[in-house]
């Protein structure tokens, strides 16, 4: 998909969220989502200013790998969870830095503004953020040997957002439209983790992600994650 396609979309999936009352941040993955609303004459920590920035390009790794691994092994999971899903989460986050006025691809000064602009023209596969540049570098070089690995990759990213998530929660504690779309997001991946652990089973990997087991400390198995 060219970069340009995929601000556009971006930016009306954007507006249907905003247009659509009722979410109030209690919908699940593919549902509406609406956060509370932003108070910003409460200024942002860093921290909080730092962890919308970080899950902001997270959510776009997510995004585009899934469709650019679809490119060479091709999956319903990796287009239903791209285009139903990962670009409502980009989306959901970027209300909030938009509304906060804050950048996001300048992690060493935030005096500076949002800039609607930069992206939009930001490449497919291209982070302002050095870990999670790595982190699609690897994963892409891994998807694209096997249908297996590319499943393996879908657990991977999945599991990384949950525990980036679940760290950022408690800084942004106190601040309800954050939580909200933190929230929002976690809610998303525990149903994409399954949604791969199901590809990787029809794959005849019976243990689905779990088979990944540990690596480099990250534990890849978790069968206490809800489901629908």
């Amino acid at each position: 998909m060219k970069i340009a396609s995929f601000f556009l979309i971006i930016t009306l999936a954007g507006l249907f969220i905003l247009g659509c009352g009722g979410g109030n941040g209690k919908k699940g993955d593919g549902g509406n989502f609406e956060a509370s609303a932003s108070d910003t004459s409460i200024t942002l920590s860093e921290e909080q200013k730092y962890a919308l920035a970080y899950m902001w390009h997270e959510e776009k790794l997510a995004y585009e790998i899934y469709l650019e691994l679809n490119k060479v092994q091709a999956s319903k999971q990796f287009v239903n969870i791209a285009t139903k899903s990962e670009i409502k989460h980009i989306a959901a986050v970027e209300d909030i830095v938009k509304n906060y006025d804050i950048n996001i691809t300048n992690l060493h000064d935030y005096t500076i503004k949002y800039s609607e602009e930069e992206l939009r023209t930001m490449p497919t596969g291209k982070f302002a953020v050095d870990k999670i540049q790595d982190l699609y570098d690897v994963l892409y070089e891994k998807g694209i040997k096997s249908p297996k690995d590319a499943m393996e990759v879908g657990c991977m990213v999945e599991v990384t957002d949950i525990i980036d998530l679940e760290e950022f929660l408690r800084q942004v504690e106190g601040k309800q439209d954050l939580v909200d779309t933190f929230d929002f997001l976690i809610r998303g991946s525990y149903n994409h983790y399954w949604a791969f652990d199901d590809g990787l089973k029809s794959l005849g990997v019976r243990e689905g992600c779990c088979s990944l087991g540990i690596i480099d400390d990250v534990n890849y198995c978790h069968p206490e994650y809800p489901k629908k």
